[in-house]
C-alpha cells in the first residue's frame, strides 16, 4: 500500500476513532484494527504505542471540551488519575511476562453484564445523584483509577467503558460528568502507557502525528455533539459501544 493512500486510510480511521472516544470511549475499536491491518508484521507493542500516542491529543482535547461546560468532580478525578498513572505503567510492563488473550473471556462476561444492567436501568446515569465526595469517593477514585488504569496498560479494550460505568454506578455521576471524569483518567493512562513505550519499543511517529491531527479533529465534532445533545445521547452511544466490543471480543475468543 502507497504511504500517502495510507496515510490517508489510517487518518479517516483516527478521525472516527477520535468522534467515538470523546463521546463514550472505545476509539481503540476502530483505531488499533486499522493499524494492524495496515502493518501486519509490525511488532504489536510499536503498534500499540503509535496508538496511544495518536490518541493522547483527541482525549486531552475532549476533557477540556467537556470541562468548559461541564463542572469537573476534581476531588476525584485527581487523585483518580494519578492512580491509573501509577496503575497504567504497571500494566504495560505486566504485558512482558503475561498473555493479556487469557482476560478475554473475564472482560467479556463483565461487558455483557455491564450492557445487561445499563439497558434495564433505564435511570442509570440520566442525572446526578453525586454525594459531597468525602474519603469515601477519594478511595473509590483512587481503587477505579488503579485498577483500571492497569487494565488499560495491559489490555485495553473498553477502558473509557468501564470508567464510565463504575463512575455512575459507584460515585453516583451522570453520563456527561462520568464522560468528562473518565477522560481525565484516559489521558493520565496514555500518558504512562507512552511513557513506558517510548523508552522500550519503536514508534512511528510520523504515522502518529497524522493520526493525532485527525483523532483531535473527530475529539472536537464528538464532545461538542455529546455537549449538545446531552447526557440520552451519551447513553445511547455507551450502549453501542459496548455492544461492539462484546462481538468484537466474542469473535477474539471464540472463533479465532
Amino acid at each position: 500500500m502507497e504511504t500517502e493512500y495510507l496515510f490517508v486510510v489510517l487518518g479517516l480511521a483516527a478521525l472516527f476513532a477520535g468522534f467515538v472516544d470523546a463521546v463514550v470511549g472505545g476509539g481503540g475499536l476502530i483505531q488499533l484494527p486499522a493499524l494492524f491491518a495496515a502493518f501486519p508484521a509490525a511488532m504489536p507493542a510499536t503498534l500499540f504505542g503509535t496508538n496511544k500516542l495518536a490518541s493522547i491529543v483527541g482525549t486531552a482535547s475532549a476533557a477540556i471540551q467537556y470541562g468548559r461546560r461541564v463542572r469537573i468532580p476534581w476531588r476525584v478525578a485527581v487523585p483518580g488519575a494519578f492512580a491509573a498513572l501509577i496503575g497504567s505503567w504497571y500494566g504495560a510492563k505486566a504485558v512482558a511476562y503475561l498473555d493479556p488473550a487469557i482476560l478475554r473471556p473475564l472482560i467479556l462476561l463483565l461487558l455483557v453484564l455491564v450492557a445487561i444492567y445499563t439497558f434495564v436501568r433505564k435511570d442509570l446515569g440520566a442525572v446526578s445523584t453525586e454525594p459531597e465526595h468525602g474519603v469515601r469517593s477519594v478511595l473509590l477514585a483512587l481503587a477505579i483509577g488503579l485498577g483500571i488504569g492497569f487494565y488499560d496498560g495491559f489490555f485495553g479494550p473498553g477502558t473509557g467503558s468501564f470508567l464510565i460505568f463504575l463512575f455512575i454506578r459507584l460515585l453516583g455521576m451522570d453520563f456527561l460528568r462520568a464522560s468528562v471524569s473518565a477522560k481525565i483518567l484516559n489521558v493520565a493512562t496514555n500518558v504512562a502507557a507512552i511513557a513506558y513505550f517510548v523508552g522500550n519499543v519503536e514508534l512511528l511517529w510520523a504515522l502518529a502525528a497524522v493520526m493525532a491531527v485527525c483523532n483531535l479533529s473527530g475529539a472536537v465534532l464528538g464532545s461538542r455533539m455529546a455537549l449538545r445533545h446531552g447526557t440520552g445521547f451519551v447513553r445511547k452511544m455507551f450502549l453501542g459501544v459496548v455492544l461492539v466490543l462484546i462481538v468484537r471480543l466474542a469473535y477474539d475468543t471464540f472463533l479465532r
